[in-house]
């Protein structure tokens, strides 16, 4: 049971995250405000994890793995309320504050427990298991929230979380163990400040890029800023006896793998829930309701594709997948932009259910490599970089394909300043070209693998020959 209760309170944080942009007019009719002030409620929740999540590692092992991820719930959904019941920006925007502050700590520190909790055996149906709600949370998130929005009241989006939320704990407090670190390791508050500064200025970069209104040398400014302090975050690890983040889980080639080659990947597959919609509703002129209905194609190849990641796995092997379906997934990117009003309705569905397909695939395999090797004592520490890289890349691919598109228009002649940019079609093909060349030029790290790598759990026709 533990990963399906982990990976439900992963589908209400990420569901929670990627609805909420389709209610941005009602709410800020409702405050009284315009919809680029409320904004700021995004922002504060987007940095709230961003400070937070490198130190969930540390709170759990000195207070308890089940301790703190009860608590991350208990925070999150007391927020979702108080979101719900906001009356001006203010409230919503200190709800907002609560509310990251529980998904900093509920979503690496549930992963930590089924990570801890699972047997190398089982340890790729399970990562599987919690994957799927990052994968498909991004793509039905503007469905159920415009359908929220259109038949209900806003508030809907955060009270839904309620008795999801009372459940989770129900669950947590009867199956969780409470287990804690091997020792009680010494907060490293100055890796605190350099992290949180760091991912913060990242993100937050990111995020002015992401707002076509926003000027593109703010946002490379304060994402330059989070790269130098990163940089200064990494140098301080190394000369800690016991860092926040341990980089050291680097050397280990199948983590670092996932965490450095396979950002790149994210980042480019992260683009296109940003593009596709956005292309679909100024390219082809649809609606944003018809725009969500074709994307629930890529929903469906993103759950379709869970039946059978374990086995393709365990036929393959983790090098031969990554390699050959960052290839497929680079090429469908590709494939996505060439898509026209024009082209017949079946094949716009097979191209975009043929991406959710491999998007799935590839998350799903580097989120289950990442572990392939790491021990028992560095599994938190690996847990806990491993969700950074994750939060990073999910605001970059969004920033990358904005970026991508800006980029475009202004080849094509027009200003770089966003606000004065009318996008074509052509422009919506060049950047998923882009996106897909990015994921097309990580292959070359996968290639680095062993033939054998992830054996161990599970993967590689050996292991699955020697289950039979």
């Amino acid at each position: 049971m533990l990963p399906y209760i982990v990976a439900a309170t992963f589908f209400m944080e990420y569901l929670d995250t990627t609805i909420i942009a389709t209610a941005l007019p009602q709410m800020a009719q409702a405050f009284g405000i315009g919809p680029n002030e409320l904004s700021l409620g995004m922002t504060a929740y987007m940095l709230t994890l961003a400070v937070f999540i490198p130190i969930s590692g540390w709170v759990a092992d000195r207070f308890g793995s089940r301790t703190v991820f009860g608590a991350a719930i208990v925070i999150f959904t007391c927020a979702s309320i108080l979101c719900g019941f906001s009356q001006n920006l203010w409230e919503f925007t200190a709800a907002r504050v609560l509310q990251g502050l529980g998904g900093a700590m509920m979503v690496p520190v549930g992963r930590m427990i089924v990570v801890r909790s699972t047997s190398k055996a089982n340890l790729m149906k399970a990562i599987a298991t919690i994957t799927w709600p990052a994968i498909v949370a991004p793509v039905v998130g503007p469905s159920i929230g415009g359908f929220i929005v259109t038949y209900a009241s806003w508030r809907w989006i955060f009270l839904l979380n309620v008795p999801f939320g009372i459940a989770a704990l129900a669950a947590v407090m009867l199956v969780v163990r409470n287990d804690h670190g091997a020792g009680k390791r010494p907060l490293d508050l100055v890796g605190f400040v350099l992290s949180g500064a760091a991912l913060t200025s990242i993100l937050y970069g990111t995020e002015i890029a992401s707002h076509m209104e926003s000027n593109i040398k703010v946002a490379l400014g304060f994402i330059a800023a989070g790269i130098v302090l990163g940089w200064c975050a990494y140098r301080h690890a190394r000369r800690t006896e016991h860092p926040l983040l341990d980089f050291s889980n680097l050397k280990i080639p199948t983590y670092s793998v996932t965490v450095i080659t396979g950002s790149l990947t994210r980042i480019g597959i992260d683009s296109v829930p940003y593009l596709m919609p956005l292309m679909f509703q100024i390219g082809f002129g649809l609606t944003a309701f018809q725009s969500g209905l074709l994307l629930l194609a890529t929903a469906l190849g993103n759950l379709g594709m869970k039946a059978f990641t374990t086995r393709v796995l365990q036929r393959f092997g983790f090098r031969r997948v990554a390699v050959r379906n960052a290839v497929i997934a680079g090429s469908l990117i590709i494939a996505c932009g060439l898509l026209t009003p024009d082209t017949p309705l079946p094949l716009t569905l097979a191209v975009i259910f043929c991406y959710g397909l491999s998007r799935s695939m590839q998350f799903t395999t580097l989120a289950t490599l990442a572990y392939a090797d790491i021990s028992d004592a560095r599994k938190s520490s690996a847990s806990t970089l491993w969700s950074v890289a994750q939060q990073m890349t999910i605001g970059m691919g969004i920033a990358f394909g904005a970026v991508a598109l800006r980029v475009a228009a202004f080849l094509r002649g027009d200003p770089l300043d966003a606000a004065g940019a009318h996008f074509t079609l052509g422009d919506f093909q060049l950047a998923f070209a882009m996106a897909g060349a990015l994921v097309l030029v990580s292959v070359q790290g996968y290639r680095g693998l062993v033939r054998d790598a992830g054996d161990n759990i599970g993967g590689g026709m050996r292991s699955a020959q020697g289950k039979r």
